[in-house]
């Protein structure tokens, strides 16, 4: 199930929670289970009860957001992974 079609049944908890974490792809298991109370079919999460997103769901997050006036998500999504060497500039 797709963030788009659960939207307008999500309080305001689990949407402040996506537009303040626009980039991640897991959601914590406490915010899924305030996602899956708003949806009439199960979720598919992970082995923790994280729901995953995918990139349609992060565009529809970041869309969403930008019509809201949430001017610190950026356009510009990007993933970081933790074992990534830092670069010195």
């Amino acid at each position: 199930m797709r963030l788009s079609e659960l939207w307008d049944r999500l309080d305001l908890g689990p949407r402040q929670w996506l537009f303040d974490n626009p980039a991640c792809v897991l959601v914590p298991n406490t915010v899924t289970a305030r996602v899956q109370e708003a949806s009439d079919r199960q979720l598919d999460v992970d082995e923790h009860g994280q729901m995953i997103l995918c990139r349609k769901d992060l565009d529809f997050i970041r869309e969403k957001g930008a019509g809201v006036g949430a001017a610190h998500i950026s356009v510009d999504l990007r993933f970081f992974d933790a074992n990534q060497p830092k670069q010195n500039n």
